[in-house]
């Protein structure tokens, strides 16, 4: 596993290439965000900005991102997203009422309608972080790890936009012996690890499986954990495929089919 100078120096080195000034990183108040936007700090120390971008969100992880910026005294912005959530909602909700059809007209208490609802709040962070980026001329530094993408565990141009991905290589244990070697306040690196997307959510829970044997899996292979485990996880690296790739375009070599 490299050092996190080395990964700060990468880092640099990207900025650089892009012929960009500095790197923003979404605080959220887990352990992720926290040794992102530390690797940041050392490899831009004058040219980062930590963003906190609270939506619905559960107070504790606004308590823990701030946490996490005041204990190493990274230049902190916060833009509360919860108008601009329920506006945005709204207008979608209401545009979907005309679509034809039981699947368009489904209601919040719908566990089906629970996972667009959630999945707009990254998505609409994305775009503030990127706002932030343009106008500074930055770089955005994501928080996705390698246990989290092998999986797709992350919202397609939401917490998966980026421009970097400092911890892409790293999985999860990886990321907490990081954030212990960079002295990451231990509130932070010690609670479930959770997407914030609704209270009470944790990545375990959502998943149906635990870090480790996730881990297991990626490092030793599917006999390392149990068939049903091996199964989970080898459904959700299918279904996440398209997460991983650039959208799909016609084959070249393919001449159209006549109509």
């Amino acid at each position: 596993m490299a050092s996190p100078e080395q990964i700060a120096q990468w880092m640099r080195r990207e900025v650089a290439a892009a012929g960009a000034r500095g790197l923003v990183v979404g605080l959220s108040g887990g352990v992720d965000s926290a040794v992102v936007a530390r690797l940041c700090q050392i490899a831009m120390p004058d040219g980062v900005v930590a963003m906190l971008m609270p939506c619905h969100s559960d107070p504790l992880d606004e308590q823990h991102a701030r946490l996490a910026a005041e204990h190493f005294r990274l230049p902190l912005v916060r833009a509360d997203l919860s108008v601009a959530y329920d506006q945005l909602v709204g207008a979608l909700q209401a545009a979907l009422a005309s679509v034809p059809g039981a699947a368009a007209r489904q209601s919040d208490a719908d566990p089906r309608s629970r996972l667009p609802l959630a999945n707009a709040k990254p998505r609409l962070r994305m775009a503030s972080l990127y706002f932030v980026a343009n106008r500074l001329n930055y770089l955005v530094a994501g928080t996705g790890n390698r246990s989290e993408l092998a999986i797709g565990y992350f919202t397609k141009y939401g917490d998966g936009g980026a421009d970097l991905l400092p911890l892409g290589r790293m999985l999860k244990s990886e990321v907490v012996a990081f954030a212990r070697l960079l002295g990451v306040p231990s509130p932070i690196v010690e609670k479930p690890p959770s997407a914030g997307l609704w209270l009470g959510q944790t990545d375990e829970g959502e998943m149906g499986f635990r870090y480790a044997e996730l881990e297991a899996y990626l490092t030793e292979g599917p006999e390392a954990v149990a068939p049903a485990v091996a199964m989970k996880i080898e459904r959700l690296v299918r279904a996440s495929e398209h997460k991983r790739a650039l959208p799909r375009m016609p084959d070249p070599d393919r001449r159209p089919e006549a109509l």
